[in-house]
């Protein structure tokens, strides 16, 4: 059993962002679970982008994953570091797990099929979201994950204003459940 989440705190970021710590990987993908549910919704009537950043071995497929099982995905879950690209239907909703670490031109995003399910309601995960500009300029959440000794600390900030209400809730059930 995973140690509980630290307490969401507010220091420097402002409105519409908390940050966490996470003591190990069972956290980051329970913090995961937490922002699916948060979600709710919004992405079966809006396209909402989630960006994943952060270095090697910071967290992102693991986050990912917990979010996806959430959703409802009970099969594996494997990285899409190769294929670029992981499609899902969950109970109707559509979700695209993407990893851009590969990428050598923001244009292949075209080739992938990128245009067809971005301005359609449904999610879209990112990891490495630097590798293509424009998709860290179309995210709704940016979910910065950093190492910090055994753990890891993650960022959750709303990078559009119907985000907000995400990280507060959030906020709320972390704090309400007392991790």
């Amino acid at each position: 059993m995973s140690e509980p989440l630290m307490p969401a705190t507010r220091p420097g970021n402002g409105p519409g962002a908390v940050t966490l710590s996470l003591p190990d990987a069972a956290a980051t993908a329970q913090v995961g679970a937490v922002i699916a549910r948060a979600l709710g919704e919004l992405a079966r009537e809006v396209p909402v982008v989630v960006c994943l950043e952060g270095e090697l071995g910071a967290g992102k497929t693991t986050l990912a994953r917990g979010l996806l099982r959430a959703l409802g995905h009970a099969g594996r879950v494997p990285s899409p570091t190769y294929t670029l690209i992981e499609p899902y239907e969950l109970d109707g909703l559509p979700v695209h797990h993407l990893d851009l670490y590969r990428l050598a031109d923001e244009e292949e995003l075209l080739f992938l099929g990128a245009s067809d399910w971005l301005d359609r309601p449904g999610l879209t995960l990112v990891e490495w979201p630097e590798r293509a500009p424009g998709m860290l300029a179309r995210a709704d959440l940016r979910l910065m994950l950093a190492l910090a000794g055994e753990g890891r600390s993650l960022t959750v900030h709303a990078a559009s204003v119907r985000m907000d209400a995400v990280v507060a809730a959030v906020t709320d059930a972390l704090e309400r459940d007392g991790t």
